[in-house]
């Protein structure tokens, strides 16, 4: 089981990156100006090639989750609560991907400040995320 942990673990961290560093990349699309043809191109081959490397790790992070919350049981509050965030981190992958079809499609509506503020989110989930993990406070 620790070899299994540390599987998890490893993809997390993994599966993080991509989460920390694909917003990261919007915020500069969506500074672009129209006529950098070039730079748009290569931020969206940059992103475009992120999201396709980190979606399997999520994929395979929550499929060690899964195995370790089934080997050792679904107990305590905080494990459902944690349970919950990672949904809530897969609904913002998933959203990641869309985000990035809008940049591809010429469709992107939103601001750099907004993507600023996007890239929060999963900064704070992961911070609550450790202390549930950690502190099992219920």
């Amino acid at each position: 089981m620790l070899v299994l942990k540390t599987l998890h673990i490893w993809m997390v961290i993994s599966w993080f990156a991509g989460l920390f560093y694909l917003p990261r990349i919007y915020v500069n699309l969506a500074m672009v100006p129209a006529d950098s043809i070039a730079e748009r191109e290569r931020l969206l081959l940059m992103s475009g090639k992120l999201y396709k490397f980190m979606t399997p790790l999520g994929i395979l992070a929550v499929a060690t989750g899964l195995w370790l919350w089934f080997a050792y049981g679904f107990q305590g509050g905080w494990l459902h609560a944690k349970t919950t965030l990672v949904a809530v981190l897969a609904i913002y992958h998933v959203y990641c991907g869309q985000l990035l079809k809008n940049f591809k499609n010429g469709r992107n509506t939103k601001s750099h400040v907004w993507f600023r503020f996007f890239n929060e989110v999963p900064v704070i989930v992961l911070l609550v995320v450790l202390f549930l993990v950690v502190l099992k406070p219920f």
